[in-house]
């Protein structure tokens, strides 16, 4: 199995980086107007919108070949929450568009998106 890339400081985002957690809780509504709610999936799925700036020409590189590797949406990987350091062993890309831009020597951007996935 894939693992997203680290950084040469050997995390794999930096500050700020936001992580969603999502129940998919659903209801139904009775003809006498009372309502049932019932959960989608027995435990939450995470997403992460990670923030990369000020890569290098390597790190940028090495984003984009694992980007392609993944086939966007395609693949599937292992993806290390950086707040909890717990490792989520099914991942994907949220997008198929990877937008990468390098401003200068040290100065390469780009955001990805990524989901765990439920099987």
């Amino acid at each position: 199995m894939a693992t997203f890339p680290t950084l040469k400081t050997g995390a794999v985002a930096q500050y700020p980086s936001t992580a969603t957690i999502r129940f998919f809780n659903q209801s139904l509504r009775f003809v006498d107007g009372a309502e049932q709610y019932y959960r989608g999936y027995r435990a939450p799925l995470h997403e992460w919108v990670i923030r990369l700036k000020l890569l290098d020409e390597s790190e940028l590189q090495a984003i984009e070949q694992f980007f392609v590797e993944q086939q966007g949406q395609f693949g599937s990987f292992e993806f290390t929450d950086p707040k909890s350091n717990v490792t989520y062993p099914d991942c994907s890309f949220v997008i198929d568009d990877l937008a990468l831009s390098l401003d200068g020597e040290r100065r390469g951007k780009t955001t990805v998106l990524v989901r765990e996935n439920r099987g």
